[in-house]
């Protein structure tokens, strides 16, 4: 009976001991020394004798694990042909935990409003030597890789465990495959087959979370559970493999030099994972954004790099026909982005790819114009931002209003940048005059349980729109007389050492306020957001320019749109690489016909236009916030 109450495989040890009478017990621990029946590993009979029950189980626990302990005391009392006993211990204690946690997995992305078990599109994914190692000249042959080829060890095997680091710019696919590698080892595909017992996804950026700072917390947190087998986990850790997304957002650049305070116990506890500190023998797959690279190579011994180069010609259109519902307007958006050079290349990043098509889908909901052409990534999220702020403040009284969102999403992002934040509470918007739930074009919520209790966290979209609120801040300040010496210094560490500057790459932030710096940009900016940037922020903007012409050349950019179209082609006629991409989120069923229109200007609308926009009203702006959370691409750390 006590047996059948049995929480964990230790209790289940102790309870069947116990129910062996005296006799049973003595012929239990003489079948304990048969080495043969126990692989080799008798117990001598010194050690055996006088040893109570509970003594006992705990010296089989210590040896073998609990686990372990369970199956050897299982053959003992086999051969003892107790084998009602034999049942019962193992219908408790020898379901493989594995399959508890497989199904975990499941369950958990199921429940995730970004799911990644729907729809995929193929990304292209190609070694690198190293991280600063320079680009491919067009004409050389890049080296592809399929994903069920990341851990082959190739002709020329490294000696020890296998690191991985998977490098791409913001929005090129990482996160959707990291957690896609996961789901599909829960679903029993074979990419590694008989390689992983078990297969970890820890989110850098939420690992702050972390209640504790141990691996046994580590991977209780992963598991979901509090009595996870842990040390039955840990006891091959050449079987396990750690996914470790989003580097870039555990350990920024120049955090040392600007006297920040360091990482805190659980990013300390996955540095020591990265540097063979803890589980020294379990292979470890760290995606992370160019910006890292300097600080993660530094704690990684023999990696091997990957670039995910994101979608190829195909998928691209073959996403943009996805992600609309209705085939007539999936073939308008289609044609807009064809017949713009930016925006095509653009969309081979999937993020910026969502982005394009949350914006087009916006206008349309909206019967309303396109008159932007995007020149670069900075006017593509200048779009997307207009398209789904509020109204501007004439149209009502709703607290809400166009300017005071902006501002508020500005200071909130630039508050997150300074401070290595990217997960908010919602104490942290009602300080800066924002509400979450209205706010979804901008915004997504995420739920955590904290004992009883579930608490709601705030990210921006995707990473990408952080950084460009980030740069935004600078210019909506309430006091509009200077970028103010803060704002100063961060322009400063955006342009770091002119000595370490060579390979290192550019933020985003730093690349927006760039493009933001140009004079046909900052007016576009002006007309579309309908503010004006004082005299001395556009001369503290020029001064800026400067200075980085004289550093562009030096830098590597996080958002190349132009890598060579016929190496893209080649790439994706010669690697197949199988339901691994962005998700395409299918809201609605494919309809025959649209009554919405797509309205489309080969160029700018002159400045008289633009600024009678900013009197007349925004129409259903604030209608389609929710609209773009709606589509079927959702945003998403990359």
């Amino acid at each position: 009976m006590a047996l059948a109450l049995a929480n964990n495989p230790q209790e289940a040890l102790l309870s069947a001991l116990r129910d062996l009478d005296e006799n049973d017990f003595k012929i239990f621990k003489f079948h304990l020394r048969d080495s043969t029946l126990l692989g080799g590993q008798g117990l001598p009979r010194g050690e055996l004798e006088g040893l109570s029950r509970v003594d006992l189980a705990s010296r089989l626990v210590l040896m073998y694990g609990a686990q372990g302990a369970v199956k050897v005391v299982c053959k003992v009392l086999e051969v003892m042909k107790l084998l009602e006993l034999v049942d019962q211990l193992s219908h408790i204690c020898l379901n493989d935990y594995r399959d508890t946690y497989r199904e975990y997995v499941r369950c958990l992305e199921e429940r995730q409003e970004e799911g990644v078990g729907r729809s995929y599109s193929p990304l292209v994914l190609v070694a690198m030597a190293s991280p600063g190692s320079p680009e491919p000249e067009p004409e050389q042959e890049l080296d592809r890789v399929t994903v069920e080829a990341l851990f082959d060890p190739g002709e020329k095997p490294a000696p020890g465990p296998a690191t991985v680091v998977l490098q791409g710019s913001a929005g090129s696919g990482k996160t959707t495959l990291a957690r896609k590698l996961v789901l599909d080892w829960a679903a029993g595909a074979a990419r590694y087959p008989g390689r992983f017992d078990y297969v970890f996804y820890v989110s850098c950026r939420e690992v702050g979370l972390l209640p504790g700072a141990t691996l046994d917390q580590l991977l209780l947190w992963c598991c979901g559970d509090g009595q996870a087998p842990v040390a039955e986990i840990r006891r091959q850790p050449e079987r396990l493999l750690f996914i470790l997304d989003g580097y870039d957002e555990l350990q920024r650049p120049f955090a040392v030099r600007l006297k920040r305070p360091g990482p805190g116990p659980a990013q300390d506890l996955l540095h020591r994972l990265i540097r063979r500190e803890v589980l020294p023998a379990c292979s470890l797959l760290i995606t992370t954004r160019p910006l890292a690279l300097r600080n993660l190579q530094a704690l990684l011994r023999r990696p091997r790099h990957v670039h995910v180069r994101g979608f190829s010609e195909e998928e691209r259109e073959r996403y943009v026909r996805s992600y609309f519902a209705d085939e007539e307007q999936a073939q308008k958006a289609l044609d807009f982005v064809r017949g713009n050079d930016v925006l095509y290349q653009a969309c081979q990043v999937p993020g910026i790819c969502w982005v394009v098509c949350s914006w087009l889908k916006g206008r349309m909901e909206r019967g309303g114009e396109v008159s932007e052409t995007p020149s670069s990534g900075t006017d593509i999220f200048m779009a997307y931002v207009s398209t789904f702020l509020p109204p501007s403040d004439s149209d009502g009284p709703s607290e809400l209003t166009r300017d005071r969102v902006l501002r508020g999403l500005c200071s909130l992002a630039a508050e997150g940048i300074q401070h290595q934040r990217f997960l908010f509470e919602e104490a942290d918007l009602r300080k800066h005059s924002l509400d979450g739930p209205s706010l979804a074009a901008f915004l997504s919520s995420h739920d955590y349980q904290e004992g009883l209790d579930i608490k709601k966290f705030y990210s921006f979209r995707h990473i990408s729109f952080q950084e460009f609120f980030h740069a935004m801040s600078y210019l909506v300040k309430e006091d509009q007389s200077q970028l103010g010496e803060e704002s100063l210094r961060e322009v400063n560490r955006l342009l770091g050492d002119r000595e370490q500057a060579a390979g290192e790459a550019m933020t985003l932030s730093m690349q927006f306020l760039l493009d933001i710096s140009k004079k046909e940009s900052s007016s576009n900016l002006e007309l579309t957001f309908c503010f004006k940037i004082s005299p001395s922020i556009k001369q503290d903007l020029k001064n800026f320019k400067e200075q980085m012409t004289s550093l562009k050349h030096h830098r590597t950019w996080e958002w190349d749109f132009f890598l060579n179209e016929a190496k893209m082609k080649s790439l994706a006629s010669s690697v197949q690489i199988s339901n691994v991409a962005l998700k395409m989120e299918h809201s609605n069923e494919k309809k025959p016909h649209s009554r919405s229109s797509l309205f489309v200007k080969t160029s700018l609308s002159n400045a008289k236009e633009e600024e009678q926009k900013c009197l007349e009203n925004e129409g259903n702006a604030a209608g389609t916030q929710k609209q773009a959370a709606n589509g079927k691409g959702r945003g998403k750390r990359n």
